[in-house]
């Protein structure tokens, strides 16, 4: 798996190491909960969904013993057996060296992990990888290649049966993904959806239009930091805004907050997404398989709420129980 390469295991890893959510999610859904040391960004890791699965679970405890696992000295007192990390972002983000890289991997264990979503940043000049290409490679690590085949199955199924319920594309509302972390939106950061990274899949499968098309705002990464103001989303005026940065708040919680600010708001209140109450929570950066079927899910009732419900209502899309058995075992 690029950028580490060939990487070869004298048994299978037991104590892992993901840096953020995506990995951590691969990890959970292969059944490897109980391995878990700890992670490079727990901040951005959303367990809660596991609570609608049944007997899916995390410690929480390792988490929070170890939840921004950076520096070498952690690396070496965790003593993982793989590291779930890019390690070409430990380079770009962290200030390690690539002797520090090969340090690690020899004397603790290997890297293996890819900077997945997002395709925007300038260093990253090798392979991307699409989430069940990197999900392939994490269950070739665990020697649980069924688990993955059967979460594949269930994943094209359910993408399968979504889009043959679309409106023609020229009914498909045009959306404008964005990031604003506080109650109080004045400046909005942009992602694009042209960006394959894997964050944006859900969108990409729902078959929306980016909003920013045709224009010369760029995505959002760690060499471009831009900003834009309510009189610039004005003039783009999007049917749908996804705003990021809220993950921890129901949808009620979001339209009381975040909704309620921009209908007040003198310049945000003209916007047609707020005058029909279209603006929700963008989804996770960082979103593994588990996470992809709620997001999806999300998305779809967010984007389609006549043909799949509303997303304050109790609708399921998929079947939780099916999720469960794969990640128990308790499947053929």
């Amino acid at each position: 798996m690029e950028p580490a390469g060939d990487v070869t295991f004298q048994t299978v890893p037991e104590r892992w190491l993901p840096y953020g959510g995506a990995y951590a999610d691969m990890g959970v859904a292969l059944g490897q909960a109980d391995g878990l040391t700890g992670i490079g960004g727990g901040d951005r890791y959303y367990t809660y969904v596991y609570d609608e699965l049944p007997g899916v679970s995390v410690d929480q405890e390792t988490i929070d013993a170890n939840p921004e696992v950076r520096t070498k000295e952690e690396f070496y007192e965790l003593d993982s057996d793989v590291h779930l990390y890019d390690p070409q972002m430990l380079v770009n983000w962290f200030d390690w060296s690539q002797s520090d890289i090969d340090e690690i991997a020899e004397n603790v264990a290997p890297f293996i992990g890819n900077l997945i979503f997002r395709r925007s940043d300038n260093w990253h000049d090798y392979r991307y990888y699409t989430l069940y290409q990197a999900f392939e490679k994490v269950a070739e690590v665990f020697q649980e290649q069924a688990r993955y085949e059967a979460f594949k199955q269930l994943h094209d199924d359910y993408i399968a049966d979504l889009q043959s319920q679309l409106p023609p594309a020229e009914e498909r509302p045009n959306v404008l993904l964005t990031y604003e972390g506080t109650n109080e939106p004045e400046s909005f950061s942009p992602y694009r959806l042209n960006d394959k990274g894997t964050s944006k899949k859900q969108w990409r499968d729902l078959g929306v239009t980016d909003a920013l098309a045709g224009t010369d705002i760029e995505n959002l990464s760690t060499t471009n930091r831009g900003e834009y103001d309510y009189e610039t989303l004005l003039s783009v005026d999007p049917d749908v805004i996804l705003i990021r940065g809220h993950e921890r708040k129901s949808a009620t919680e979001f339209r009381e907050t975040i909704l309620q600010f921009m209908q007040n708001h003198t310049v945000g209140s003209q916007l047609t997404a707020v005058q029909n109450e279209r603006v929700y929570r963008g989804g996770y950066l960082r979103q593994g398989p588990i996470h992809n079927f709620f997001l999806t899910e999300r998305a779809a009732q967010q984007l389609y709420p006549n043909i799949f419900g509303d997303v304050t209502s109790d609708t399921e899309l998929f079947d939780r129980q099916q999720i469960a058995n794969i990640v128990t075992g308790d499947f053929e």
